[in-house]
């Protein structure tokens, strides 16, 4: 049974030694009475003396001639009381055993051997009866460990315990024997299957609150005859109460085009098992309407109470509408998941917003006496052109702008060079996020984020702690991580570009506004890079804001001489694009060597447009390496949802431009996790 035990000589301790010493100590006190008795009497000292030595010899002799006997009765006595322990654990209704060090069966009780369903062998590991019970698993020394397995349908926990043999000879009362090693190693098991099904009952009895809204529900009736509009809300309304009725779920209308709903846990279980299906099946509903209705929904769950449940509910529609609608968010207190999200964004015809975002914008720039602009890391001409733009509004407004960039890439270096040589524009106008730091003040100062609603990826995260007054103005679906408590938020998954959303502003803010040429190409730039040329995500506003733009000065011979690609860069384009692998004949996987590259990440994007060019190609992946991180430019035409592939790997965008940047690990290993992630998505379901 594990190691050999170290055989010792063994003595009393405790109170036992103190028992069987006092005839010893009664000698000696009879001694120094005898010693008294001479100074009284001789004849009376040689008698005590005598008779002190007559009990002495006495006790000795029991104390050492009967010294195995009183062992020998000891020993019996622990395991007459042995036998009785091993009687009751034997007969004990919780499943009980002993194991050695190694994970070997040394005993076990009535009832473990009942659950294994005939006795463990000895010697036999716990691991051939309970696999979930490793040698890994096997606590150390003084430790506990808990395993839960299920046998014969039921569940169990078992709770392993490591107990030295050591410390065992080092308690005892009755015996010093320190010489043991080694250590064996108990385990009880309790059965916790009603427990759990009381656990699941209260979790499937649990509620689940929702909001259902039609995206496009005004622009859907705006294409449908007068008399059939009633028919159309009609028949949608039908088809969301009989899905949901089907779940077993109450469904109220809040609004002509939103509704509010609640379900048991079960149910909703059902509902993401199916993946929400109802989200395609009402695009289905036609009676003569050109464009289908698409819902967005949100549910929240897992609160503990209903109102909190409610309120996670419409953060999750708030999330789910602003990524574009056409999918279900289900937000919890510890993760958000979406659902569905692949079709394209409707287009808002409608300036409104916009008007009344600018006026907003206006507002609290008035109020501030300086103004900090910064967008993503690794400054595009998106990020560059919406910051110029917003630059201008400020300057209309006679305020101080600072656009904070740290590194000054290729693909925006000649349009900094051109604001430099403006006379117009103040010489602090580009500042660093230190130099930035220094100038922002929590109350005179707001900041405007553009092109990026993630909080870490900014230029200067800090400034964001630093200033209270934020302003998010951005073109990309919003994620899990996103920055909160902003002054004015005004996202808008459906523009082409951030350059389209400022160039719109910029339209309200004054009706006397000037806009220099290097802005006009700035901003015209970034939606043409955006847009790959106003091929993708161009709609009726990015050609009024285009236009705009062209009457404000922007110069297209201008800005297209300004993006010509040297000759090293043109050659590993093309490099990127002959060594693509086609995976799964669909996807389109390449990386891109940024060895030797002004600017790589641009590289790589521009090939990731290329690769969509060939055909059979529904989505094209591009793997930069470039400062010890991987960045992705993902692309697509129509088919692939990009974003939604990119997102598993913590980035985002658009259904078909996204990207996303990965830390820790070499371009194959990264390029090996994508596949990996795209056949998971494609046996869940997510992507086709």
């Amino acid at each position: 049974m594990g190691k050999k035990i170290k055989e010792k000589r063994n003595s009393y301790k405790g109170t036992l030694r103190l028992y069987v010493s006092w005839p010893l100590i009664l000698s000696l006190f009879l001694a120094v009475c005898a010693v008294g008795m001479f100074f009284i009497d001789t004849r009376a000292g040689i008698a005590a003396a005598a008779m002190t030595a007559v009990y002495t010899g006495i006790a000795f002799a029991i104390r050492f001639y009967n010294r195995k006997a009183i062992m020998n009765d000891m020993v019996n006595f622990a395991l007459s009381f042995g036998q009785v322990q091993k009687g009751l654990l034997k007969g004990l209704s919780l499943p009980y055993a002993l194991l050695d060090e190694g994970g070997r069966f040394v005993w076990c009780n009535t009832e473990f051997q009942n659950l294994m369903g005939k006795e463990p062998p000895f010697g036999r590991s716990i691991t051939s009866y309970i696999p979930e019970i490793t040698k890994d698993k096997l606590p150390e020394d003084g430790e506990g460990t808990e395993v839960r397995f299920s046998v014969s349908e039921r569940d169990f926990k078992a709770d392993i315990r490591r107990t030295s043999l050591d410390e065992m000879a080092h308690s005892s009362l009755i015996v010093d024997d320190s010489g043991f090693t080694g250590s064996i190693i108990t385990i009880f098991l309790y059965d916790e299957t009603e427990v759990n099904d009381l656990k699941k009952l209260n979790r499937d009895q649990s509620i689940v609150a929702g909001y259902i809204y039609m995206d496009n529900y005004d622009e859907a009736m705006e294409n449908v005859e007068e008399v059939r509009r009633s028919l159309l809300v009609a028949l949608i309304d039908r088809k969301i109460k009989k899905y949901f009725g089907d779940y077993d779920a109450v469904v109220k209308n809040t609004e002509r085009d939103k509704y509010y709903i609640t379900m048991k846990r079960a149910s909703f279980d059902k509902l993401v098992d199916n993946r929400f299906d109802i989200l395609e099946d009402v695009k289905t509903v036609k009676v003569g309407n050109e464009m289908s209705v698409t819902l967005s929904m949100g549910f929240g769950l897992e609160t503990g109470s209903l109102t909190e449940d409610t309120a996670y509910a419409r953060s999750a529609i708030d999330l789910a509408l602003g990524r574009g609608g056409d999918q279900a968010v289900v937000k919890t207190m510890d993760r958000t998941a979406y659902y569905g999200g692949k079709s394209m964004q409707m287009e808002k015809n409608t300036r409104v917003k916009a008007r009344v975002k600018a006026q907003a914008l206006k507002e609290i720039i008035e109020q501030k006496e300086r103004v900090f602009c910064m967008g993503h890391q690794i400054t595009d001409i998106d990020t560059f052109g919406a910051a110029v733009g917003i630059y201008r509004v400020t300057k209309q407004l006679e305020k101080k702008c600072h656009i904070v960039i740290n590194d000054v890439t290729q693909s925006i270096k000649p349009f900094v060079d051109a604001c430099s040589k403006e006379p117009d524009f103040d010489p602090d106008m580009f500042v660093t996020s230190a130099e930035a730091l220094q100038l922002a003040d929590s109350e005179s100062s707001v900041m405007v984020v553009v092109d990026t609603n993630k909080p870490s990826i900014t230029e200067c995260p800090e400034l964001l702690r630093r200033i209270r007054t934020v302003v998010v103005l951005d073109h990309h679906r919003i994620g899990t991580e996103t920055i909160e408590n902003a002054t004015l938020s005004y996202i808008e998954p459906y523009a082409s570009s951030a350059c389209e959303m400022v160039a719109e502003i910029l339209q309200y803010i004054s009706d006397n506004i000037r806009i220099r040429s290097v802005e006009a190409d700035s901003l015209y730039a970034g939606m043409m890079i955006d847009t790959n040329n106003f091929m993708t995500k161009a709609g009726v506003r990015t050609f009024e804001a285009a236009a705009f733009l062209k009457r404000s000065g922007a110069d297209i011979t201008r800005v297209r001489k300004l993006f010509r690609n040297d000759m090293d860069s043109f050659k590993a384009r093309a490099e990127v694009v002959r060594q693509a692998e086609l995976f799964h004949d669909k996807y389109a996987v390449s990386i891109c060597d940024g060895n030797g590259l002004i600017s790589p990440t641009v590289v790589g994007s521009q090939a990731a447009n290329e690769l969509l060019n060939i055909n059979s190609v529904k989505a094209s992946f591009v793997l930069t390496d470039y400062q010890n991180r991987i960045y992705i430019s993902a692309r697509s035409i129509d088919e692939i949802n990009v974003q939604l592939i990119m997102e598993r790997l913590g980035g985002g965008g658009h259904m078909n431009i996204a990207g996303a940047q990965l830390t820790d690990m070499s371009p194959e290993s990264a390029k090996q996790k994508l596949k990996d992630i795209i056949d998971e998505m494609e046996k869940e379901g997510e992507i086709v």
